[in-house]
């Protein structure tokens, strides 16, 4: 795991020189990059989502592209378009902004749902599909996208298949007095992203992602906790529709890499504690009697946890 550690160390470290206070986010989101899932940055505007993405971008020196979601923008927007060429006398594809290797698609939900549907294909078999031609997506390929939980007026809430194929919804938050003071002073005459530097290549991420998928184990207690866990949601009285398998893969995978940031060959049940609710919480439709009662998918997650037991706990009589 020190080859886990050195390149996790670089990018957290390079990451942090932009976004401050926030290393438990960061991380969060290096998860998400580590297990190749998508992330949903879910946050009032101002806080650094693009920031982030950016930042990421930088720091392992893939191609970034951002798409600003508006109720206008079409699929081919997206996607790309085959367009005809007087000089060959043939259709020529022209490349969309999502054929990049991190790809942040902002204000997703500004977009009516026949635009977003042009993301399914490509964020789960990471291909697109264009005039009956296929063709794969970049390696590595993240879409970090966001959405503002406050202003509604004008959005198209996401479907339930498309918050499924996002393997965590996360929140950055405000941050606290002494760290907003220290971002005044760190752009006092620039703004830190325009000088980040690469620290890691993608070719070592690459490396970073077979690692973890190779070294760390799950034991089948762990295997069997997640599993109790996920099934769990789908019986839960105020939720209408629990997670999906993929929920399970999601946390299954995050607790892998979780592990391997924190110097373990092995994960446990802690690591699995950490990432429910960023991975499960987003695929749950709550029952509209818990809506009514103000009760969040958030809250299901936390009480789940509470009750299930631990693998190797002891149990009191």
């Amino acid at each position: 795991m020190e080859r886990v550690a050195e390149l996790t160390g670089r990018i957290v470290g390079n990451v942090e020189k932009v976004i401050v206070g926030k290393r438990a986010e960061v991380e969060m989101a290096l998860i998400g990059l580590i297990c190749q899932g998508h992330l949903l940055i879910e946050d009032v505007p101002g806080v650094g989502k693009t920031v982030l993405a950016k930042a990421f971008a930088k720091s392992i020196g893939c191609s970034f592209r951002r798409i600003q979601f508006t109720p206008d923008l079409l699929p081919s927007d997206v996607t790309g378009v085959s367009v005809f060429s007087q000089k060959t006398g043939e259709f020529e594809f022209r490349p969309g902004p999502i054929m990049a290797q991190i790809v942040l698609a902002d204000e997703i939900n500004r977009a009516t749902p026949k635009t977003q549907s042009a993301l399914l294909e490509c964020m789960e078999e990471r291909q697109i599909t264009v005039d009956g031609v296929t063709r794969r997506m970049p390696v590595p390929f993240l879409v970090m996208a966001t959405q503002n939980p406050i202003e509604y007026e004008g959005t198209f809430p996401l479907p339930e298949a498309q918050l499924d194929r996002f393997m965590m919804r996360i929140r950055l938050g405000y941050p606290r007095r002494g760290e907003e003071v220290e971002i005044l002073g760190r752009q006092k005459e620039a703004h830190p992203i325009d000088t980040l530097g690469q620290t890691v290549s993608v070719e070592e991420l690459l490396e970073l992602q077979g690692i973890v998928r190779r070294q760390v184990e799950v034991s089948p207690l762990v295997r069997e906790y997640i599993v109790a866990l996920v099934s769990s949601t789908r019986q839960h009285p105020e939720v209408y529709l629990g997670a999906s398998p993929r929920g399970s893969l999601a946390l299954f995978r995050g607790s892998q890499a979780r592990a391997a940031l924190q110097g373990r060959e092995f994960a446990i049940p802690d690591d699995v504690k950490a990432l429910a609710v960023p991975t499960l919480a987003h695929r749950l439709i709550l029952s509209p009697s818990a809506r009514i009662r103000s009760i969040s998918a958030q809250d299901v997650v936390n009480e789940l946890l509470q009750s299930i037991a631990v693998p190797g706990a002891m149990v009191s009589a």
